[in-house]
This record gives structure tokens, sequence and C-alpha cells, in this order.
């Protein structure tokens, strides 16, 4: 079974909620055999989606399950805003999606700020942005972590620790929080030419149970599934045999 959770129709705010931009990634889900997608917004786009639209789009494609997530991005002391944010939505979610692109402002995964990555110790860098998800996911705002070890998007690697010893601590929160961690096939697109997160950090997951969804990260109708083969390959190779669906925010085990 295959699934994309993390789709932005909007992107980053370059096109239109409109029923014929939407109908072309159920179209691309269908001919990419998807038994579900998921539109996830970034959050400061919220207004401007259109739930009834997705509705309609669902009565047109009724063989493809239709989900309505959101991606928020969390930064420290935006937690009661989140929390009134999604209480004050007129929109049923099915799950939430936690990401964290910013350190201290520093939009870390934007190619026009990927320099500063050569005026700070890589060490410090990964120890400060697994410290934002590891508060992210003690938020216990969101169903979903979003490309967990994005911060390798460029390519850089922590020298003096093991990536695990930043992971390690997250994971026991994410276990502790009963999260669900997405497997990002974006990072395929990207420099760093990988998945999200590493098979090196999969391992752990799944000794620790943790389940996960699926996600493309598409911005674009064109990139919708792409890497999903890859990606629960990649799964299934660790050991993975079941992923995790949403209704309501509510999760239900199915087999890959």
């Amino acid at each position: 079974m295959l699934l994309d959770y993390h789709i932005h129709a909007l992107a980053h705010g370059e096109y239109d909620y409109s029923e014929s931009w939407l109908r072309l990634f159920a179209e691309n889900a269908r001919r990419e055999r998807l038994a579900e997608i998921g539109f996830s917004e970034h959050d400061e786009y919220l207004p401007r989606i259109k739930p009834d639209k997705l509705k309609r789009l669902q009565e047109d494609f009724p063989e493809l399950k239709i989900r309505m997530g959101l991606e928020v991005d969390y930064h420290p002391g935006r937690e009661k805003e989140i929390q009134q944010m999604l209480v004050n939505s007129n929109i049923d979610y099915d799950y939430i999606i936690g990401s964290v692109h910013f350190i201290d402002g520093w939009g870390f995964d934007h190619p026009d700020f990927k320099a500063q990555f050569a005026t700070q110790d890589i060490d410090d860098i990964y120890a400060d942005y697994f410290s934002l998800v590891n508060q992210a996911v003690n938020s216990r705002l969101f169903d979903v972590v979003g490309h967990l070890d994005l911060i390798k998007i460029w390519g850089h690697r922590p020298v003096k620790k093991s990536i695990l010893a930043y992971v390690e601590p997250v994971l026991n929160s994410i276990k502790a929080a009963g999260m669900v961690v997405e497997i990002n096939s974006s990072g395929l697109r990207k420099a760093v030419g990988e998945i999200y997160p590493s098979r090196q950090i999969l391992e752990p997951m799944l000794a620790l149970n943790i389940p996960i969804t699926l996600g493309s990260d598409a911005h674009h109708p064109s990139q919708l599934g792409e890497g999903l083969e890859e990606a629960t390959g990649l799964a299934q190779g660790v050991g993975y045999r079941q992923l995790v669906t949403f209704s309501g925010r509510r999760r239900q085990l199915v087999k890959i």
C-alpha cells in the first residue's frame, strides 16, 4: 500500500487552491496507484485552504482516500499560538505534521541561506536543530514528525559525534509522545540525495517500535508520489511491515 501524506498544493504560496489545480494532484495519484493522499499546506497559508474543494475532489475520485493535514512550523514559544490556531480553525484535520525549518530565525533549508553552514560549527548546528525537534515533539501538539533529519539537506554531517548522539533523545521523546515519523522522500531531490530519515535512524526507530507514514513533500503535481517506492523499500529493508494512516487525527496501521 502506498500513500502520500505530505503534499503542498499551494507550494510556497505561488499556486492557487483551485479545483482544477487540486485535480492535477489527484490525477497523478491515480496514475501512481496511490491508495491515499493528504494535502498538508504550510500553516502560514491556512487562510487560503478551502476544505469544500477537497470534498468535491473526493466525490470525483471515490477510489482515492483524500485526507486533510497541515504542516506547522515549530518555533519555541509558539505553542499557545499553534494550539489556538488548531482549535479555532473550522477545518477537521486528519493529521498535523510538526516540522522545524528555522534555527534562531535562520532558514537553513533555503538555498539562499545555506552558506551559513560554513560559518558555524556543524555539530553545534546539529545539536541546536535536534533540540528544537525535541521541543516540538514534547509540545504534544502534533501527530507526525516531518522530515526528521532535514538538517542534512545540503550534505553536511556531524564530525565530533555520531548522528545518533543527537537523534536518540528525540526518538525517546517521540516514543513517549506516541507520535509517528514520516519517511519523506524529498531528500532524494536535494543535494544530500538521501531519504529523511536515514537508515541509521530508522533502525533504532524500529527497535523502539515507532510507527511510520509516507510523504513526498510534493510542491507540484509532478512531484506527487516521487520516491515513495524507494522510501517503502528502505522501510521494508529495515524491517517495517506497517504504515500509519490517519482519519480525524486517529491512526490505523495498515500493511505496507
